[in-house]
């Protein structure tokens, strides 16, 4: 082998080794980066809080939930109490979900779109279980079009399950499709119904087929009432629709909060001073089918067996109660469901909550036991059974 071919292979020896220890410094750099970055997402130390003696315990969310939902019924108890205001009772609103590929990120764990449809989750129960009269429905915005993938009912349980079915996020959104859509579902709702949209929007802009600013409008002549959870940053347009139409507009700082800003719309809010009108609604209390009786079902128009209600007025066979019969029209509802929306009229007194050591309140005689069920105060498991006495 002559010099000029041994340099020529000392130099492709020289670069091949050079190239390999340029590649393992890459991969030691992405292992690294990799490294951080885990730990940088999962945001360990936040899960932890510092105690009485200065040592670090994990958070204790149970109490932290509690203390969010006394928090929210006390603020809505006060603002009730403070003047007279009216409620909608019976609702119709439908929870529009971004879909898109922004709900693909990850800056909420695992994805935007796993926590905005667990979330939903929650509020559809929660919302059901303090608007028994109301309905609900489910709207999701890709691809530049929306999709409603529920319509108008009072089932929690089939929402959910067809929520689960349509996790799939693509393309872009559209903030005036949905509203148009929303718009021609709601506009047909009876004068009596409080109509809504809550909108967990994760995009940064929106495609728009034509002038949203008009659909705005529209759905404000409708009465209405629009409000937008965002979680990424403050949109002017999702700002000016919320004041338009008497709606709120808030930032989901992580998922806790948004959590909480989500189950905030579950409590009926305050009807708009000018479209707060009183109305007369005819309803009906169906009485339960007799087991083994088999009927068709307006609802699912197919043949069932027992498990039902009757309409006092057709007596068509309905599925689930509340409903509007399809034969008939009636609004169809039962006892319980009024006794459960009533409460929303007459809230609780606002009360002041008195620690441990401070158990005495000002021009009152201190007591060591509840007046209600008998636990005492200092030790919780233990039952204290007074005269009646002590209470004068």
């Amino acid at each position: 082998m002559n010099s000029i071919e041994h340099r020529a292979v000392s130099n492709s020896r020289g670069r091949r080794l050079n190239r390999d220890e340029d590649e393992d410094d890459e991969d030691e750099d992405n292992d690294m980066s990799a490294w951080e970055k885990a730990y940088t997402d999962e945001r360990s130390w936040e899960s932890l809080q510092e105690d009485e003696s200065g040592l670090l315990r994990p958070i204790d969310n149970t109490s932290i939930y509690h203390a969010q939902y006394r928090r929210r019924i006390r603020s809505i108890s006060s603002t009730s109490t403070s003047a007279r205001i009216q409620k909608g009772l019976i609702r119709y609103i439908y929870v529009v979900m971004d879909f898109s590929r922004a709900a693909a990120e990850m800056d909420f764990k695992p994805s935007r779109m796993a926590v905005v449809a667990k979330h939903v989750e929650a509020f559809v129960r929660e919302f059901f279980d303090q608007n028994p009269l109301s309905q609900i429905g489910l709207v999701a915005i890709k691809d530049g079009v929306s999709h409603c993938l529920t319509d108008m009912g009072g089932s929690p349980e089939s929402h959910i399950k067809a929520l689960m079915k349509k996790l799939e996020c693509s393309g872009d959104a559209s903030l005036q499709n949905a509203l148009e859509l929303v718009h021609e579902c709601l506009n047909q709702i009876p004068s009596y119904g409080h109509r809504e949209v809550i909108i967990l929007y994760s995009a940064l802009s929106t495609c728009d087929p034509g002038d949203i600013m008009e659909t705005i409008q529209k759905c404000k002549k409708s009465k209405i009432r629009c409000s937008i959870l965002g979680l990424s940053a403050e949109m002017f347009i999702c700002k000016h629709i919320c004041q338009e139409t008497g709606g709120s507009y808030a930032i989901a700082l992580d998922e806790f909060h948004l959590k909480e800003l989500l189950l905030e719309h579950a409590p009926p809010p305050p009807a708009i001073a000018e479209y707060a009108i009183a109305n007369l609604i005819k309803m009906g209390f169906p009485q339960r089918a007799a087991e083994g009786v088999v009927s068709i079902c307006v609802c699912h128009k197919e043949a069932k067996v027992g498990a039902g209600y009757t309409c006092p007025k057709c007596k068509a066979r309905v599925c689930e109660l509340p409903t509007e019969c399809r034969i008939c029209g009636l609004t169809l509802v039962s006892s319980p469901h009024l006794a459960r929306s009533y409460h929303h009229l007459f809230p609780i007194t606002p009360f002041d909550e008195v620690s441990f050591p401070n158990r005495k309140i000002a021009g009152q005689k201190s007591y060591e036991t509840c007046f209600g069920c008998m636990h005492n105060l200092m030790d919780p498991g233990k039952h204290s059974y007074i005269s009646s006495w002590e209470f004068e």
